[in-house]
Parts: C-alpha cells; sequence; structure tokens
C-alpha cells in the first residue's frame, strides 16, 4: 500500500487544482464586477423634498405680506394684482438653486476651474478641505476637516474599478485613477466572506455578518445601525448612499462606544488607524494615524475615539486600520503607511475620496 501513496497522493492533489480552476473559472469569476455604477435617485428626492420646502416657504412668506398689506390698506387688493405663489425667482435663478442643492446632477467628480489648492487646504464652490497633523499619545495623527455641498461629493471606488476579492491596489494609485483630492482606506471589504458593501448608492453585497454597519446618507448624516435591523436594499431604499462592514462603532451621539481595552480581533492594541467621522451633516473628518515605527507608537481604539471626540466629532467609525491606513491629499501621501516593517503603502480594496 504504501508504494502506491505517492501516486494516490498526486492523483488528489490533481483532482483538487482540476475542481479549483473550474470554480474559479466559472463560479468565483462571477462574483467580479466592473464597479462603474452610480445610484443618485436618493439625491432626487433630497432635491424634490427641498424644492417642496422652498415653495411651502415662500406660500407662507407670500401669504403672510398679503395680510399685512389687508390689515395695513384695510382693503382688498385690486383685481389682477394677485400672483402665483412661487420662489420669486425666475426660471433660469429657481433651476440655479435647485442644481446647487442637489449636487448630484453635476459630475461631482470634475474639479472647478475656480479651485485653490495648497499643501493644507482644498476650495471650490462645492468643497473645503482643511489638512492638520497632530502629535497625541505618542502618535502622528492626520485629520482632514471637510464641508460638502452635497454628500454626492463623498464618494468610493474599488481597486481595478473591480469589486471582487482579492483585487487590490494602493490607495495613493485608486485616487489617482478617480482624481480623488483626498482619499482615505476603506473597510478592505475584500477579505471579508459577509458584511454589507454599499458603495456610491449600490449594493454589492448583502450578506449579514451580525455586526454594526457605517451608514453614511444622502442628506450628508451618518449612523451606525446593526445588520440585523435591515437588509442591505432596505439601507438603500431609506437614502444610504455608502456602507462599510469593518468597525467597531466609536463615538454614537458624541459618547464614546469602545473601552478602553477593546480591540479590533487578531490586532495589537496600539495600531495605525483610519476612521471616518460626521461633526454635522455634510461636514466630517477623515483621520489617519501613524504607528509601529520609533516615531510613533500607534493608537488604540479607546485612545483614537478620544481624539475624534475633542473634535467634536457626534458619530465616528473605525476603518480597516495597521499597514492599510493610508491618507492621500493632493496627490502625495502624507501618512507614512507601515508594511513589514518598511514605510511604505500596502494594496487595498478600497477607498473612501472627496
Amino acid at each position: 500500500m504504501r508504494k502506491h501513496m505517492p501516486a494516490i497522493a498526486f492523483r488528489a492533489a490533481l483532482l483538487a487544482f482540476t475542481v479549483f480552476l473550474a470554480l474559479d473559472t466559472f463560479v468565483f469569476s462571477a462574483s467580479y464586477r466592473e464597479a462603474g455604477e452610480v445610484n443618485t435617485a436618493m439625491f432626487s428626492v433630497l432635491s424634490t423634498e427641498s424644492e417642496a420646502a422652498e415653495e411651502s416657504a415662500a406660500e407662507s412668506a407670500t401669504a403672510a405680506s398679503v395680510t399685512k398689506q389687508r390689515m395695513l390698506s384695510g382693503s382688498r387688493l385690486a383685481p389682477g394684482s394677485r400672483k402665483k405663489h412661487g420662489s420669486g425667482l425666475s426660471s433660469d435663478e429657481s433651476a440655479a438653486g435647485t442644481d446647487a442643492e442637489s449636487g448630484a446632477t453635476k459630475n461631482s467628480s470634475s474639479l472647478s476651474a475656480a479651485a485653490a489648492a495648497s499643501d493644507t487646504s482644498y476650495r471650490d464652490e462645492n468643497v473645503s478641505i482643511t489638512l492638520t497633523e497632530t502629535e497625541e499619545y505618542g502618535t502622528k495623527i492626520y485629520v482632514a476637516d471637510v464641508t460638502l455641498r452635497s454628500a454626492a461629493f463623498l464618494k468610493t471606488a474599488f481597486a481595478n474599478n473591480t469589486y471582487g476579492k482579492n483585487v487590490t491596489a494602493n490607495t495613493s494609485q485608486i485616487a489617482q485613477e478617480n482624481n480623488a483630492v483626498l482619499a482615505i482606506n476603506g473597510d478592505y471589504y475584500g477579505v471579508q466572506e459577509k458584511g454589507y458593501v454599499i458603495r456610491n448608492g449600490v449594493v454589492y453585497r448583502g450578506t449579514a455578518k451580525g455586526a454594526d454597519v457605517l451608514c453614511i446618507y444622502a442628506d450628508g448624516t451618518m449612523e451606525v445601525v446593526s445588520d440585523r435591523a435591515y437588509t442591505a436594499e432596505e439601507l438603500v431604499q431609506n437614502g444610504v448612499w455608502q456602507a462599510f462592514s469593518f468597525g467597531p462603532a466609536l463615538l454614537e451621539d458624541g459618547s464614546v462606544t469602545v473601552g478602553e481595552n477593546s480591540e479590533v480581533g487578531r490586532a495589537m492594541t496600539s495600531n495605525p488607524r483610519t476612521a471616518i467621522g460626521m461633526i454635522d451633516a455634510n461636514h466630517f473628518v477623515f483621520v489617519v494615524s501613524d504607528g509601529r515605527s520609533s516615531e510613533s507608537e500607534g493608537l488604540s481604539l479607546y485612545e483614537l475615539a478620544s481624539f475624534m471626540k475633542s473634535l467634536g466629532v457626534k458619530t465616528a467609525y473605525n476603518l480597516d486600520g495597521g499597514g492599510s491606513s493610508t491618507m492621500v491629499f493632493n496627490g502625495r501621501v502624507v501618512n507614512n503607511p507601515t508594511t513589514g516593517g518598511a514605510i511604505k503603502e500596502r494594496g487595498v480594496s478600497d477607498i473612501v475620496y472627496i
């Protein structure tokens, strides 16, 4: 029997390899998907609601003005002097206002010709970004304070513009391919089998893993919800523009939600970190820290949460950290990402960008 073992082992390995090739060709490859879709329908709803609110406010103002005139004059308006209720703007002005409210009918990835940029700031009619560097807990921390006209300008992108497992590229490369002014690494969805993946209003993975999900809504607010409470499709119907499954939540309603000993599975207590937070609607902070080096120890989750609270953040969420943690601003990597003990980027599945 022993003399036949090598032949049996070889045939078993050959069979396993053949089965893998078949699965990889006909099953695994089907999960790879080009990621050019963007669902802006939720912004159209917001635009309609904004128009309705403006019209209602205009009607109220007009009614109040008419009442005041009657009280002052003591008589009715002369025949033919009534005007239709409206915003008081010309059709061109009204259309321009509607477009400014929605922020989604234009190509939000294109940069304005009137943009002003420096090493630490960027400004145009839709976006305001200020970059600062500080040191806390023996660690360098990089903060991008971001104010947007609309959440439509907060986007996500996949490595190689492809959704699928083990598809990676450096954060700086993905940022360049998408003309990003500011970018941080995302949740590295590609190494997980489960967890909601909703990007630019499109559901790519709707398999729950029993964890907290960060939801960024089209109205520019953020919320952390359980994937047991909603399906991915329901979240999109509720106006979720981006959703991430990494965690944990760091802040909710301005309160720290992690303990001093909380940690992501298999991670060290002090790490390079990446997080995103919301101060107010359409006012965000992107935070990345160094770590694992002689210059920067790294942050615990509790330290990261405490730091973000000091910035006035109300809701904050931990994204993939460690070697993934990278911030790119105006085409340059601003932090010191560490991979294998060296200062260099590590390939990731996805980014969050402006």
